[in-house]
């Protein structure tokens, strides 16, 4: 699935997986690395679809 086909909720979803799995201390470095990578990405997708979200509310406010 393309970053641009990804909900907020299921980029959400993954990006706690990966916090876990990182956290768990079980990865070796080779996957840690690549797991941090994803998780920037989806880190990065979810930052977007809030600031959209924002943006959307303040123009919805300025609307009244």
């Amino acid at each position: 699935m393309s970053d641009k086909e990804l909900s907020f909720e299921k980029a959400y979803e993954e990006l706690e997986i990966i916090a876990d799995k990182l956290n768990s201390g079980d990865v070796s470095l080779e996957e840690a690395l690549k797991l941090y990578e994803e998780g920037i990405k989806l880190s990065t997708l979810c930052s977007k679809a809030l600031e959209n979200a924002k943006q959307k509310i303040e123009t919805l406010k300025k609307g009244e």
